[in-house]
This record gives C-alpha cells, structure tokens and sequence, in this order.
C-alpha cells in the first residue's frame, strides 16, 4: 500500500508540481490549498507525511505545523517556505516541523528529504527501526509509540526526536558525529544541516533533562557530535 502525504499550498503551480511527481513516485497524495483546509485534513486523515507551506491564506504553516503537533505528535513534517534565514528555519524547528526546504528547490532533493522522511512515519512499513523496547540504564524507548521512558516519566516524542535518540542509544557512552547523526537519521548529510540537528537535540533535551542547559544524559562532545551516558552524567 502506498504512503499518503498531504501537500499544503496556496501556489497552485508549486502544489501541482510537487502532485505530479510524488504520485509518479509512487505516493498517494492528497492536497489543500490553505492553512485551514491543510490543519483539517492533518487532523482528521492519516498519513506518513506532511509538506507544508509557510504564507498560506488563513492560517500561515507555522500555526498549522503548532496544531498538528499538539494533537498528532508522530506524523513527520516537512516544511516549504521561501523564508530561508537562520531565524525562519530555527521558528520551523521550533513549531515542530522534521526538516525544511527553501523555495525554489530542486524536486530531486524533495524526494530525497520525503523518502527519508517517510520511513521514520509509524504508519509506513518500510521503517528500519526495531519494534523491540530497548532499555539501557535510566533511558527505555518505545518505537510503536514513539515514546522514551525516563526514571518512571513517559514522554511523547517527534518521529525526528525519536530516531536522535535512537541512533545514540546504539553508540550510547560513545561520540556519535554530526555527520553519522544527519546519515542515520535523516539519510543524507550536509553541512547546511547541522543547524537543524542542533535545533532538533536542543528540543529532545527540554524533554528528556531536568536542566536543558546542564545535561545529564545528552552530551556535546566539543568538534565531535554528541554522547548519550544512559546513566545520567553530570557536564563539565
């Protein structure tokens, strides 16, 4: 069965363009043409994705991305934004959106970034995470839900959260490099992502640490990457 995306966006040219070549590879798509019409449609459908544009009639992809999260924390999203600063992707990050893309772009690297994206959604059959409940230390994960257990606290994760976590508890006590993080997690690796993957670590910290700023189990590990002590280790 195919996986289902949604693509929100007011640009008719954009929104068909983009249609035309994920149906061609092979996804069940389904459109909508502004932030309300999207925010329903992510509400009441199901799918493994969402493309989401930012200047929308009604309501801009920001406070649709905000809503969606609220209420489906699990479902990936991929921004679409002619916005490019710093400032605009970090405001995307922080909505909880999974990876953004700058117009124009390439439609080579959208089914890229989608292709990445959907094998991490809950619904699609082609995830590489294990179903298993992994435990190491004071840190248990729970794939089917997304979920991570801390010291009796259960706490509800994004799918991109998720996998950063993932891939730490397979190296856990070892540096993990922002080059094999961006690789296992998102697919592909770019220099241009990095910030996005600080961002993503500085959200699953809120989470998962009492002290964001003084971590216990998720470690900078300066020029490097980053550490996950399953333990809990008090920063330098």
């Amino acid at each position: 069965m195919a996986q289902r995306l949604l693509i929100a966006d007011d640009d008719n040219e954009i929104r068909e363009l983009l249609e035309f070549d994920l149906s061609q590879s092979g996804y069940d798509v389904d459109t909508a043409k502004d932030g309300e019409e999207a925010l329903h449609k992510a509400l009441v459908g199901n799918y493994d994705l969402i493309l989401l544009d930012v200047m929308m009639p009604k309501m801009n992809g920001f406070d649709v991305c905000k809503n969606i999260r609220s209420s489906k924390a699990d479902v990936p999203i991929l921004m679409l934004t002619a916005k490019g600063t710093i400032n605009d992707k970090t405001q995307g990050f922080d909505s909880g959106a999974d990876d953004y893309i700058v117009k124009p772009f390439d439609i080579q690297e959208v089914l890229l970034r989608v292709r990445a994206l959907v094998r991490r959604s809950p619904a699609s059959k082609t995830k590489t995470v294990s179903q298993e409940i992994l435990k190491i230390g004071d840190i248990e994960i729970f794939p089917d839900s997304l979920e991570t257990e801390i010291k009796g606290k259960r706490i509800k994760l994004t799918p991109t959260e998720f996998e950063i976590l993932y891939c730490l508890m397979q190296h856990f006590n070892n540096a993990v490099t922002l080059a094999v993080l961006l690789n296992e997690v998102w697919g592909y690796n770019s220099d241009d992502d990095v910030r996005m993957l600080r961002v993503h670590v500085g959200g699953l910290r809120q989470k998962i640490e009492q002290n964001p700023k003084i971590p216990d189990y998720l470690q900078t590990v300066t020029n490097v990457g980053y550490k996950l002590t399953p333990f809990g280790e008090d920063s330098d």
